[in-house]
């Protein structure tokens, strides 16, 4: 299993850039797909995005419109991931999750099996 922790969040106004942190460790974490799944009190979680353990290819939401950038950097023991978030809109606020999982096709249809505490992102208009 993959311990995942995320870092970065905060409070921002809208048109504001913020970047979003996951440190995964445990075992043989660079084997995982990684990804950003959103959480808004009352709504289901909402895939933000993803990349493949090679970081070959990259996946994202219908909200992210060209405004989110996600990259992964492979260590021996840890991989970090990133999430570039700019022009940030007032509907980009929630819980943002780090996870992942050995098993990904590809796309927004995804349960990942790892999922990190979350950490709060609020835009304000």
């Amino acid at each position: 299993q993959v311990q995942l922790v995320e870092s970065g969040g905060g409070l921002v106004q809208a048109g504001d850039s913020l970047s979003l942190s996951c440190t995964a460790s445990g075992r043989a974490p660079w084997t995982y797909a990684l990804g950003w799944f959103r959480q808004v009190p009352g709504k289901e979680r909402e895939f933000v995005a993803a990349i493949t353990r090679s970081a070959d290819r990259t996946y994202y939401g219908r909200s992210d419109q060209g405004r989110f950038t996600i990259s992964r950097a492979n260590a021996p023991n840890t991989v970090t991931l990133t999430l570039q978030m700019n022009s940030l809109k007032p509907e980009d606020t929630g819980i943002y999750y780090c996870v992942g999982d050995r098993n990904y096709a590809g796309g927004p249809s995804w349960e990942p099996s790892s999922w990190g505490q979350g950490t709060q992102v609020t835009v304000s208009s």
